[in-house]
């Protein structure tokens, strides 16, 4: 269970306003990509700086896990749009210039919200990360999309949909994020490197 609900709720509610503001962020400025890719990648630049460069010992985890998102992320994206699974609008090419920045830093959120909540988790086995991971990623980024498909960014043709989101994103998401997940924790192992997400 949970030891202090207060702090580990606030950590979600704020965890949530903040995409909020993304959401709402991408889906009044569209139709202009690159100045939102811009801004992402100076985002990305100074969070990898203040957490990762700026830091002894470095987590190079993190950035591992960035790239490996980003990577995965956009190999779906093509894969969907090519497929006609789902359309970006209001742009004039196929994906828009800011999805990898958007897909380093939706790993990041939610490497450096679990930071946060699991020093509140009760019993801090694997079993439990494990399932705050897939509950967080499960929930939290579909909450995101739903913000921006309402706001015109883009429109699944999937059937089963929930609030915009169909049932085989919610797959998709748990799927890239626990796959990446997977693989470092097996680079922690191989590696014995410490790291309180993946260990």
């Amino acid at each position: 269970m949970i030891t202090n609900n207060k702090k580990f709720f606030t950590a979600i509610l704020i965890g949530i306003l903040k995409l909020i503001v993304a959401g709402v962020f991408i889906g009044y400025l569209k139709e202009y990509d690159l100045f939102i890719a811009l801004l992402l990648a100076a985002k990305i630049m100074y969070n990898i700086y203040k957490d990762i460069l700026k830091p002894t010992p470095k987590n190079w985890l993190l950035l591992l896990g960035m790239l490996l998102t980003c990577f995965g992320g956009i190999v779906g994206e093509t894969w969907g749009v090519s497929h006609g699974f789902w359309e970006y609008h209001a742009v004039k090419r196929t994906l828009p210039l800011w999805l990898p920045f958007a897909w380093m830093y939706a790993f990041y959120f939610l490497y450096t919200l679990e930071l946060k909540l699991i020093p509140f988790l009760e019993n801090k086995s694997q079993k439990n990360k494990i399932l705050l991971a897939l509950l967080l990623a499960l929930i939290l980024p579909a909450f995101g999309e739903v913000i921006t498909i309402y706001l015109g960014v883009w429109t699944y043709y999937w059937p089963y949909q929930l609030l915009g989101v169909p049932l085989y994103a919610f797959i998709c998401l748990v799927f890239v994020h626990m796959l990446v997940y997977t693989t470092l924790h097996f680079v922690c192992k191989k590696y014995k490197i410490e790291n309180v997400v993946f260990n």
